[in-house]
């Protein structure tokens, strides 16, 4: 796991919004990723998307790096947020605005 857990670490050092999906934002390839990328795209928020359907590695690794089953994973600043269920609340709630927001004004 430390080869991958470097390479996420690097991923999430390097920006400060990553989607780890299936698929990519351009082509989500199942409805959970593909609300997530709606989600983000709807606000704004520019993004790395990680597709982990081309790297076995990346997808085992990163539901033991922060410690959550499925796929996809929202991080903000390092920070996981959740999947695309949490995303979707905080999105209805506007908490998911204003939590980007305050962490890419804190990151700066």
């Amino acid at each position: 796991m430390s080869d991958v857990k470097t390479r996420i670490e690097d991923l999430l050092n390097q920006n400060k919004v990553v989607l780890f999906m299936k698929g990519t934002q351009n082509f989500p390839m199942c409805g959970f990723s593909a609300r997530a990328t709606n989600i983000l795209q709807d606000l704004g928020v520019p993004f790395l998307d990680v597709n982990v359907l081309e790297d076995e590695e990346i997808r085992q690794g990163i539901k033991e790096y922060g410690n959550w089953p499925t796929i996809p994973q929202l991080y903000v600043n390092k920070k996981l947020v959740g999947g695309s269920d949490i995303m979707m609340e905080m999105y209805q709630s506007g908490e998911l605005k204003d939590l980007i927001k305050t962490e890419l004004q804190a990151g700066q």
